[in-house]
């Protein structure tokens, strides 16, 4: 490993070169990582030829999120996954702009993982929501520094100086940012000094919310980027799993390996003995290249006991939901009056439904994979793609039997996340095999592997009721949810606790408890055991809300019919900006009310209501907030279907969104969000989903299970809510209004109710007969 080098030294004489040339190139002389470099940081994706930025000559370094040299070039530490969204350019034009730096003296570096970052995970549409008052304060910081020294390098009173691109300036002279770094600076800020800081108006903002060239754009275009199927390294092996028959509680009694000795390249075969419990009863195939490695499984037997799932369906994990829901278990929700015992028993009239979802698979374009080693330092490696870095990085140590300091992962591009990689367990696996034979393991799943592997969203089945007084207001509603639970199988520190003490899952929850006024207002939260042991549940791009919201939506429309509403209209009347849905500073300003005004935009975007349309063609509308009452995007969507009445099925042909995110960081990349969430949210609706049957999913490859195509994508029109407010999420919100204004839509061109996801044509001509 002496010989490790990660990248192309960048000298003049080389030239630029694709992605495949550049590891081709390499493999003769070391390793071809991707972002690795001497500095142990990622490397910069915004130099064309994947060189990483070194600083020239002294550095300052206002906070750890960044430095400057003294050419006056910034350097910006991400701690978050890159996987499609440029997160790092929206994240360094926070701080460039508060920094006041020329856009192009701008560039990223996403580091490795390290104790002083904190918690590093990419999900939940967090990441510029979290980032937003760290990097404006590192950047106050760097700015109040570099005046205060251009102040005293003149004798003058700080408070008569500005900045602009990178320099200072009393109106006669200005000194760049570059030369004040060589003078040399010392300055630090405490905590409470930062948060003290002058930050510039909104209205001073001059990149934050301009279109600017995404940092990692080139690279990505060239085929530059470099992902974690991309690392190499000296001596390194392949290996490919063969999976136990059950996700939990299978043993391996014997493996015969004859037959794979005749193939060529091929080395041993590896049971995997795994003290964290993560991959049991896993074996892995090793190799000298993939192919002899996946060559060789087919003529390996391994003989394994199945875990106690074996004979687990789909239909027995929604029969537990329905049993639990029955039951006194689960969470009671914080909400403004939980117990609905009085308003249901004096409810005039009632209304109930039930609402399920099939289980989803993530089906990501890179295949998970990870290359794992231990270097000359004794410190374990792992090279991979990876959402949430400090999530299995303890799950590594008790694998490995080593402190968490023993490991480091590395950053690489991820070739589609959507939640997959939040759970880290596929690394788990490359590291045992490493361990096992004592050399470079890169263990590469195929396209089944990884679908049989997969962290899925579970199937849920929710029971809605809602209670009306004898003029038909609403006085009470409950909503019952059991499904799967990732957090609490993954990262139980992150479950609250409800009204009742009991800890839920917020990501199996989120969205049931709205924003709509109901009077008594029940949310429980059920987890389903039986889901938990057959497979490991995952977050799914959008999480609770994709499968909660549908409920709700659904639910409010069927509402408004019932009463004999206009389905617009009884939402509006129930956003009331008041009590616990008045909202609150900083990130929820306005609340419900908020919530009202995208849904009347999208309204009037849409001409909802208004519109004449041919028979069997209908819109239909749905509201949200997004992931979490906690930090609400206000998103409103409204879809334009037609349904073949012969076969029931159904052909979108536009789709409206309307959000109010707050401020909007990055125009371009907000709105490329949300046009892909919108997406993921009409294949979830009309297109994805698949099955458990004998303890595994039945769908391992794209034949079968078919996501949204090319050919089935509608007119999309978009619209933000200009505003100065906090910024928020904007990576799923989208994905959770469409299902329900579909089947809303739905309704309104057939009068079938659909309940259930995925919607397919034999549904709708069922739910039309009843």
């Amino acid at each position: 490993m002496a010989n490790l080098i990660s990248r192309l030294t960048g000298a003049d004489t080389q030239p630029q070169m694709t992605r495949r040339g550049f590891l081709v190139s390499m493999t003769a002389v070391g390793v071809a990582f991707g972002f690795p470099q001497a500095s142990k940081a990622a490397m910069n994706p915004a130099v064309p030829d994947g060189t990483p930025v070194t600083p020239n000559g002294d550095t300052f370094e206002p906070s750890m999120w960044y430095w400057i040299d003294a050419d006056g070039q910034v350097n910006v530490n991400i701690i978050r996954a890159e996987m499609g969204q440029h997160v790092g350019t929206a994240i360094a034009r926070i701080l460039a702009d508060e920094l006041e730096v020329a856009w192009e003296n701008v560039h990223i570096t996403h580091v490795d993982t390290d104790e002083k970052w904190g918690l590093m995970v990419t999900g939940g549409s967090w990441s510029i929501w979290q980032s937003w008052p760290v990097y404006r304060q590192a950047g106050a910081a760097g700015r109040t520094a570099l005046i205060e020294a251009a102040a005293a390098k003149w004798g003058v009173d700080a408070s008569g100086l500005t900045a602009r691109d990178g320099a200072v300036t009393d109106g006669t002279q200005s000194i760049s940012y570059g030369d004040l770094v060589a003078d040399g600076l010392d300055r630090s800020f405490t905590d409470e000094e930062l948060a003290a800081l002058p930050l510039k108006p909104h209205a001073d903002l001059r990149l934050v919310g301009q279109d600017v060239h995404p940092l990692d754009l080139d690279t990505k275009t060239t085929g530059q980027a470099i992902y974690g199927l991309d690392a190499k390294v000296d001596g390194m092996v392949y290996g490919v799993p063969m999976l136990p028959p059950t996700r939990y509680g299978s043993k391996v009694n014997a493996v015969d390996d004859t037959a794979a000795k005749d193939i060529k390249g091929y080395l041993e075969t590896v049971v995997l003995e795994d003290p964290s419990g993560t991959v049991p009863g896993w074996v892995v195939v090793l190799g000298k290249t993939l192919h002899a490695a996946r060559k060789a499984t087919y003529e390996i037997s391994v003989d394994w006991t199945s875990g106690e799932t074996a004979n687990v369906s789909e239909e027995d994990i929604q029969a537990r939901s329905r049993e639990l829901i029955q039951g006194e278990e689960g969470s009671i929700l914080h909400t403004e009056q939980p117990d609905t015992t009085a308003a249901f028993d004096a409810a005039a009239d009632t209304l109930e439904a039930e609402y399920t979802t099939q289980s989803v698979l993530h089906f990501q374009m890179e295949p998970v994979n990870a290359t794992v080693f231990q270097n000359a330092d004794g410190v374990w490696e792992t090279h991979a793609g990876n959402q949430w870095q400090s999530l299995i990085l303890p799950t590594l140590a008790a694998a490995l039997e080593v402190p968490a300091d023993k490991i480091v992962m590395r950053s690489y591009m991820l070739g589609g996340g959507f939640g997959r990689r939040l759970n880290g367990d596929y690394i788990v696996p490359a590291a045992l095999a490493s361990k096992a034979v004592g050399k470079p393991v890169k263990l590469v799943f195929s396209r089944e592997e990884d679908a049989q592997f997969d962290s899925i969203r579970s199937p849920s089945v929710q029971k809605l009721r809602m209670a009306f007084d004898d003029g038909k207001a609403v006085t009470g509603m409950e909503h019952h949810a059991a499904a799967g639970w990732p957090t609490q199988v993954m990262a139980p520190g992150f479950m609250p606790k409800g009204v009742n003490e009991e800890p839920y899952d917020p990501f199996a929850i989120d969205g049931a408890d709205h924003w709509y006024t109901v009077g008594a207002h029940q949310v429980r939260a059920i987890s389903n055991d039986l889901a938990n042991a057959t497979f490991r549940p995952g977050w799914l791009r959008s999480v609770g809300p994709g499968w909660t919201n549908f409920a709700v939506e659904s639910f409010m429309d069927e509402a408004a019919h019932k009463v004999g509403a206009d389905p617009l209209q009884f939402r509006l009347d129930h956003l009331k900006a008041e009590g616990i849905n008045a909202g609150s500073a900083p990130n929820a300003v306005g609340g419900a009310s908020r919530q009202a005004a995208v849904l009347q935009r999208v309204a009037e975007m849409s001409g909802y209501g208004s519109t004449e349309l041919p028979e069997g063609t209908a819109i239909g509308i749905a509201t949200t907030f997004g992931q979490s009452r906690s930090m609400p995007t206000w998103t409103a969507a409204a879809v334009k279907l037609a349904v073949d009445p012969e076969t029931g099925e159904v052909d979108v042909q536009k789709m409206w969104l309307a959000f109010d995110c707050g401020t909007v960081v990055d125009p371009d990349g907000a709105r490329a969000q949300c046009e892909g969430a919108a997406l993921w949210g009409l294949s979830l609706a009309l297109h994805e989903g698949t099955r458990i049957e004998n303890g595994n999913v039945i769908d391992l490859n794209l034949g079968a299970y078919t996501p949204l195509r090319l050919a089935d994508v509608p007119e999309l029109e978009i619209a933000f809510v200009e505003s100065t407010e906090v910024p928020v999420g904007l990576g799923e919100p989208g994905t959770t209004v469409i299902a329900p204004a579909i089947a809303n839509a739905i309704f309104n061109a057939t009068g079938a109710r659909v309940r259930h996801l995925p919607i397919t044509g034999d549904a709708v001509l069922a739910a039309k007969k009843t």
